[in-house]
């Protein structure tokens, strides 16, 4: 089994930027791929952004230029960089991971965090 826990979320003003954090633990041999997913009240979990262990990176649309998916294989840790916030971007973001990138890309991995909550307001 895959333990991931974020941090890094909390209140910001529009414009503002947030790192996010999410450090696995367990079977870490068995993640080849890990992302981001961010749910707002009232609506469905969304793709943010994913990466696989060799680096390839996707986004979804709403956050190209603003946000940048990295991870540190030393530290089993992946982050969320995320400038130019918006109100919108506001939700709860989990991490998640799975031995098959589809299944990250595709809302269906086996291995999901918690969640942190970012909120952009003024």
């Amino acid at each position: 089994q895959v333990q991931l826990v974020e941090s890094g979320g909390g209140l910001v003003q529009p414009g503002g930027s947030l790192r996010l954090s999410c450090a696995a633990s367990g079977s870490i041999f068995s993640i080849n791929a890990m992302g981001w997913y961010r749910q707002a009240p009232g609506k469905e979990r969304e793709l943010v952004a994913t990466i696989t262990n060799g680096g390839s990176t996707h986004y979804t649309d709403s956050v190209k230029g603003r946000f940048t998916i990295s991870r540190d294989n030393a530290k089993n840790t992946v982050y969320l960089q995320m400038n130019s916030l918006k109100p919108e971007d506001t939700a709860v973001y989990y991490c998640c991971a799975d031995r098959t990138p589809y299944a990250v890309l595709t809302n269906t991995a086996r291995s999901w965090g918690r969640g942190t909550q970012v909120t952009v307001s003024s």
